[in-house]
């Protein structure tokens, strides 16, 4: 019984890997066409927008995210060229620094969203089938529980 649990477990997740890594590209294919924005570029402006004052300390940024400090520090230089993120000193620590999203990078993904939600919701229906789409919503449905059990407990733990 463990056995085939297991393989079906390995199949499950090879699955996900498979179609997200196929799904991704498709994403990443269907963003830079309709905005010029790279998935990680759309990442940063949403993660942005979602914060308080619309900045967050690199560091923060670099813990949501999974980027090396020196990718993150290149992705925020990149953006910040294309005046989407401002960088700025943060108040009382010399050492580090925010990415602020700018009113161009709010007004990038204000226009980059519905084409980004569209595309998603396109490719879920019509390019995978139906057991991947059973098996990623298992694992996102997972995923999300330990998500909201992580955010209650820090929560939890910077009330106390």
């Amino acid at each position: 019984m463990t056995e085939s649990l297991d393989a079906t477990r390995m199949a499950c997740w090879r699955a996900y890997i498979e179609s997200s890594q196929r799904l991704f590209t498709q994403l990443e294919d269907d963003l830079r066409t309709d905005s010029e924005l790279s998935f990680a570029d759309y990442h940063v402006l949403v993660l942005l927008s979602e914060a308080p004052g619309q900045r967050l300390r690199m560091g923060e940024l670099a813990g949501r995210l999974v980027f090396s400090p020196s990718r993150l520090t290149y992705q925020i230089t990149s953006m910040q060229k294309r005046g989407l993120v401002a960088r700025e000193s943060c108040p009382g620590d010399r050492r580090g620094s925010e990415a602020v999203l700018t009113a161009a990078g709010l007004l990038t993904l204000r226009e980059a969203a519905p084409h980004h939600l569209r595309s998603v919701r396109s490719h879920l229906m019509d390019d995978l089938d139906d057991a991947e789409v059973a098996c990623l919503t298992r694992v996102f449905e997972r995923l999300g529980r330990r998500l909201r059990a992580d955010r209650d407990a820090s929560a939890t733990h910077r009330d106390s």
